[in-house]
């Protein structure tokens, strides 16, 4: 195995680990990271090395912080994922339809 794949499969490992800590689904990584889902699934499954802006999205999304001179000045705002709600609509007796 080449070294770019046993380094893609360790931090695979890692991201999985630190995402089943911090309790999101892969679907809500996405969301906060932005990035899709099936993204945060490769990269947990070390099929792919992330780019450097992936590794800040994951990190932001996860509270992780890097201490990197080379990142100073970068950084990422995950979302905020919030559930769908019910709200009452007008009565339609009342709104004449």
């Amino acid at each position: 195995m080449g070294d770019s794949r046993i380094v893609a499969k360790r931090f695979g490992e890692n991201l999985r680990r630190l995402r089943e800590k911090a309790d999101p689904s892969q679907e809500e990584m996405g969301f906060r990271s932005g990035l899709h889902r099936t993204e945060i699934g490769i990269l947990e499954r070390g099929e792919r090395l992330p780019r450097m802006d992936t590794m800040l999205k994951l990190g932001a999304a996860l509270g992780v912080k890097f201490e990197c001179p080379l990142l100073t000045g970068l950084e990422w705002s995950p979302g905020v994922l919030q559930r769908g709600s019910f709200a009452p609509s007008a009565d339609p007796e009342q709104d004449g339809s």
